[in-house]
């Protein structure tokens, strides 16, 4: 065990936060802390790392292990460049080969017993270095960077220069490379693309260390932990497993304490309904038992009605009319700005009842694609065409057309006058508006907040063709089922843009990925796309008859498959000459270590040095070529 909570309790001023939580953490056990907004996930994680103080209970860190914490905002404050900013981290391993350099300078000049020391001293530092992947050292921060969505062009930019986004990436990096006995990361995969988040959750799955990780990200969780510490109604619960795990189990649970709850209650009713007829006999022995059930009441410990997804938060969506079969055709699609071309001469359709989500890179173009089809930006060239009875309905978070004078229950009670008071609560409460929440004006909103409105207002419309960006933004995991329920339901047309891939799997039915100017499609959900993705190389134009298995294989579908064929076998001799390389590096680096402990050279200085500038390269090439060859294996497989 590296870390265990114990009865940790936390209030602010007089509304409990915590009560009485345990949990522990294992060596290398990847565990994830989930809840709804406010439940006190972030809370807990400040708890741990000492930032924040327990009212009650112990916090126990294993002996001589480290906590590293990367918060959801990051302010960076330095003069240092991105690739600086990471060298930084490994300051303490820069410092050792200096010393290093300077111990084979002095060697030179060294002679008997001198030399002896220098020489025993000289080989504890270079297997230090290399224990501390000193050799790799430069390659390891650049593999990090890219991972985390940096181009080698940005290396150099100066950190005041960078978005809040690109700091917190860049924070993520300087995290992932101080290598702590313990991460703790809450909302780790904001701010990155689809490529970003995969290679991070390889690098996760592949630490040494033990993860927390606070995410909404369910996907990103089922891939990577094996425990779930649940925050609910100020308490903890610990569930082993996955996400999906954990909500199969978790129902299962919320239908049990449902049930007890209910039993309980009608317990409640029938003895308070004995009580007041025995009071109504108005006899002395009938009083005397009233009042005997009574006290055996009042100590009944009152069970908690458990947080249930309500049926009556259930969004019905349904088009007021029905559109034609062709909604969306989209012919020769250029859009650049100055010299940076998003997509050129793209072509794809959208045909009724269809979910499409649009997926690719940050900076690709997605959100400027939805814009182009909703007619707030003019495409370069080729055009979007809408079919017969379309009606749209856009979500987007930068524009939201709402009143600032209403209240959140005005702004959906004034567009929709025909709701009653419970169907507008309950469609709030569905976007995590509860309480007096619902009299906030809308002036006060954050964007967030301003963004879930909207998204309610949007799912109250009679628009039969939704074209959504990012809808799941903001929203906690109950309010992201809801939405998912919603959309499997509805009858209507749906294009999107998400990097949630959870809800891209649970909603839909087609995939659009925009990579090098163009778009892939696949006919299937997100699990469908990563099972494909690799063997679909550069799409042709999207034609929805290649969905049906029975049409004829077209020479540019056959051209596809022997090009994809030919990649393939590439890949397999280009793994094999990778492996051999290895295999006789490795032979080289057992020849060259054997020479090092050969004890007839011990005192030959200028010998020593060869060797070990002879191994350095050798660690060198081998961590380039490991590298290589997981890049391929990932391929291949």
């Amino acid at each position: 065990m590296i870390l265990s909570c114990s009865h940790i309790s936390k209030a602010f001023v007089d509304k409990p936060v915590l009560v009485d939580g345990s949990f522990h953490i294992e060596e290398r056990e990847k565990a994830a802390i989930v809840g709804i907004n406010g439940a006190g996930k972030s809370t807990l994680l400040k708890i741990i790392t000492g930032d924040l103080k327990q009212d009650e209970g112990d916090v126990f860190l294993a002996k001589d292990k480290r906590l590293g914490y990367l918060a959801q905002h990051q302010e960076l404050d330095t003069t240092r460049t991105i690739f600086g900013e990471l060298l930084n981290t490994k300051k303490d391993v820069l410092a050792l080969e200096e010393q290093i350099r300077s111990l084979e300078q002095q060697m030179q000049h060294l002679s008997g017993e001198e030399l002896e020391s220098a020489l025993a001293r000289y080989t504890r530092m270079n297997h230090q270095f290399e224990q501390e992947n000193g050799y790799a050292l430069k390659s390891e921060i650049i593999g990090v960077l890219k991972g985390l969505g940096f181009d080698e062009s940005e290396f150099e930019k100066p950190i005041h220069t960078l978005s809040g986004g690109q700091k917190t990436r860049v924070a993520l990096g300087r995290l992932l490379l101080s290598r702590p006995d313990i991460l703790l990361l809450d909302e780790p995969t904001n701010h990155l693309d689809l490529n970003s988040i995969a290679w991070l959750e390889t690098f996760l799955l592949n630490y040494s260390g033990s993860v927390i990780i606070v995410s909404h990200d369910r996907y990103f969780m089922d891939k990577i932990v094996t425990k779930i510490i649940e925050v609910e109604n100020t308490r903890l619960s610990v569930y082993q497993g996955n996400y999906s795990d954990y909500s199969q189990k978790k129902k299962a649970v919320r239908e049990s304490q449902l049930k007890a709850w209910m039993n309980q209650q009608q317990e409640i009713r029938h003895q308070e309904e004995v009580i007041t007829k025995l009071r109504s006999f108005n006899r002395e022995k009938s009083i005397r038992r009233a009042e005997s059930r009574e006290k055996l009441l009042d100590k009944m410990v009152r069970l908690e009605k458990p947080i249930e997804l309500d049926a009556s938060m259930r969004l019905h969506l349904e088009p007021a009319v029905t559109s034609g079969n062709d909604v969306l055709e989209v012919s020769g699609l250029s859009k650049q700005f100055g010299s940076q071309v998003l997509f050129s001469d793209a072509s794809f359709s959208v045909k009724r009842g269809e979910k499409v989500a649009i997926i690719g890179n940050n900076g690709t173009g997605k959100t400027t694609l939805l814009k182009i089809i909703n007619g707030m930006l003019e495409a370069d060239g080729g055009e979007c065409r809408l079919g017969s009875r379309v009606m749209i309905g856009y979500y987007d978070q930068e524009q939201q057309v709402l009143h600032m004078e209403n209240n959140l229950f005005e702004e959906i009670s004034d567009a929709h006058p025909q709701m009653t008071n419970t169907e507008i609560r309950n469609l709030l409460a569905a976007f995590l508006f509860t309480g007096d929440d619902v009299f906030k004006p809308v002036r006060a909103l954050s964007g967030g907040e301003k963004g879930r409105v909207s998204l309610a207002l949007l799912m109250l419309s009679d628009a039969n063709f939704l074209i959504l960006d990012e809808p799941t933004n903001h929203l906690d995991m109950i309010s992201r089922e809801i939405l998912e329920q919603t959309i499997r339901d509805y009858s209507g047309t749906l294009l999107y843009v998400s990097h949630d891939r959870y809800f891209i799997n649970q909603t839909a039915t087609r995939i659009l990925e925009l990579t090098n100017q163009t778009f892939v499609n696949y006919i299937g959900n997100y699990d469908y796309y990563l099972e494909k993705k690799d063997i679909l190389a550069p799409a042709a134009p999207d034609p929805i008859q290649a969905a049906s298995s029975a049409a004829p294989v077209s020479r540019q579908n056959w051209q596809t498959q022997k090009e994809a064929a030919a990649r393939q076998r590439k890949l397999e001799n280009d793994c094999k000459k990778a492996e051999a390389n290895i295999a006789r590096l490795e032979e080289k680096k057992e020849t060259i270590e054997a020479s090092l402990s050969d004890g007839t050279i011990s005192s030959n200085a200028a010998r020593l040095m060869e060797l070990h500038r002879d191994l350095e390269a050798v660690e060198q090439e081998l961590s380039r070529l490991y590298e290589l060859w997981e890049t391929l294996a990932e391929q291949l497989s």
